[in-house]
């Protein structure tokens, strides 16, 4: 059962000062590899632009919510719950896919969710290589506006695709944590009625056998950042990361992990998982 949190969770942690890394406008095209990359090639490519930003707690703000800042906090709990048991692909594919492409139909009004990937992510995993993988520490957005359409055809028989790109569509992740709370590496996340265009830097993302595309962010000081403290494996935030609505709607919002100034040395690794969907009305 799912529900958007609205109450106030008793957690003295409200707003912090944290770095998030943007990236510089160079005019060069930034490439980041998903997977090993030629001998001699950076993983990541693309000029760090670190900044200190106010993250306001988002437990304590209203009005967040998926149409209007991008992001919204749920109440979640999956049918899995054990590390290892996650760890098991076909078992997520099996059991957490239709569980959560009922839970963001249910939330979005939407009359088909398809999940078509998800990722693992161990903040001690010191590895891109998959199924473990480390929190991305970049701002960024996984589609561009070009490459979403590209998605639905990836994933959908071609006269359906043809047919559902002629409607609203949107793509949207699912986060959460996995075995306990996140005492590391938390999620910062952008309201997007901060973002404008000028803000974006598309940017390649390469797998072993094809290339997507991904929006990097250069740093304004309109942005106002959030973030939701001690979130538990029992709430999921939900991610616009793009919509094909040009109207006054959220149509996609900037992420990226940093470090929590207020958390203690030593703390637990987060682990989490992400589930991307393709949505459509």
């Amino acid at each position: 059962m799912s529900a958007v949190i609205s109450e106030l969770e008793l957690d003295p942690v409200t707003d912090v000062e944290g770095v998030v890394n943007y990236t510089r406008n160079t005019g060069l095209r930034p490439v980041n590899y998903a997977c090993e990359p030629p001998p001699g090639i950076p993983r990541n490519s693309g000029e760090i632009d670190a900044r200190t930003v106010t993250l306001h707690d988002a437990r304590r703000t209203f009005g967040l919510s998926l149409d209007r800042s991008g992001f919204e906090l749920i109440r979640h709990r999956g049918t899995l719950g054990d590390w290892q048991v996650f760890r098991d692909a076909e078992l997520v594919k099996a059991i957490d896919y239709p569980e959560i492409a009922n839970v963001i139909r249910t939330r979005t009004g939407a009359c088909k969710v398809v999940i078509f990937d998800h990722t693992l992510r161990d903040s001690s995993a010191g590895s891109e290589q998959r199924p473990l993988r480390e929190p991305v520490r970049r701002v960024h957005d996984d589609q561009t506006f070009q490459s979403a359409a590209h998605q639905v055809m990836r994933h959908l028989p071609a006269e359906e695709a043809v047919q559902r790109l002629q409607r609203r569509f949107a793509i949207i992740n699912l986060w959460r944590p996995i075995g306990g709370r996140v005492l590391q590496a938390p999620l910062a996340l952008c309201d997007a009625r901060t973002i404008r265009t000028e803000d974006l830097i598309p940017s390649d993302l390469v797998y072993p056998d094809w290339t997507g595309e991904t929006y990097a962010f250069a740093f304004s000081a309109r942005h106002r950042w959030y973030w939701f403290p001690r979130q538990a494996p029992h709430e999921a935030t939900l991610l616009k990361i793009f919509d094909s609505a040009v109207d006054s709607r959220a149509r996609l919002t900037a992420h990226t992990a940093f470090d929590d100034p207020t958390g203690a040395s030593g703390a637990p690794a987060r682990r989490s998982i992400e589930l991307r969907a393709l949505v459509f009305w």
